[in-house]
């Protein structure tokens, strides 16, 4: 039977938090007064680890800089947040995991709180086809700076997870029958969900919870 393959993106297949350096790379680029924007990225982030950040309130934050822009432009801005930022975080080990997966006939899927906008190319780049993040609300193309339903973090994993396994209509596909891969205890709801959960590289709170749970824990940092 096919079997589902989940992973987080920040911190879990990529080395760093995508989110946050998309923040950085509009510093760099000098998209934004820098040292007010980095302040407000860096107190942001501080509240994710925290687990208390408001998922509307930071996807409006982090994407206000580049509202109203051409497809043109976002595409040009995204390629080289790709190149300076990104493309440093791959892991070899993290690649090689996606494909045993694939090689093993499994279906490889993302679920991150990080948005569309900034996730969906490093998911191509992986060779992911299947994503599930926070999505924006847009017209023609043009982003709105507001998000288009609800966040996909914490519980929202779950319900957003749900949504996509009701359109696929795969008996074969269920959570009972996915592994999921995650570093932060954000996602503790839907790694006590599925039927395998895999602790990688986490943090003390989701170390110490995989423990007495008897998950898996393993390191890609190392790989």
């Amino acid at each position: 039977m096919t079997k589902l393959a989940i992973f987080d993106l920040d911190n879990t297949l990529l080395a760093g938090d995508s989110d946050h350096a998309w923040g950085e790379y509009l510093c760099h680029a000098g998209l934004v007064d820098a040292e007010a924007h980095r302040q407000r990225n860096d107190a942001f982030y501080q509240q994710y680890k925290q687990g208390v950040l408001d998922m509307n309130e930071y996807c409006e934050f982090a994407i206000a800089p580049v509202v109203g822009l051409p497809v043109t432009r976002l595409t040009e801005l995204h390629a080289a947040f790709m190149t300076a930022f990104v493309e440093p975080m791959l892991q070899a080990s993290a690649q090689k995991l996606i494909d045993d997966h694939k090689a093993a006939g499994d279906i490889c899927l993302i679920v991150t709180a990080t948005n569309r906008f900034i996730t969906g190319p490093i998911a191509d780049r992986l060779g992911i086809e299947h994503l599930i993040a926070t999505d924006l609300a847009h017209t023609a193309g043009v982003l709105t700076g507001k998000i288009d339903g609800k966040p996909c973090f914490q519980a929202g994993k779950i319900g957003k997870l749900q949504s996509w396994l009701d359109a696929h209509n795969d008996a074969s596909l269920s959570m009972q029958n996915a592994v999921f891969y995650s570093d932060s205890f954000n996602d503790i709801p839907l790694l006590e969900v599925v039927g395998e959960a895999v602790a990688v590289d986490p943090d003390e709170r989701l170390r110490q919870h995989a423990r007495e749970q008897g998950w898996r824990i393993i390191s890609l940092r190392s790989g």
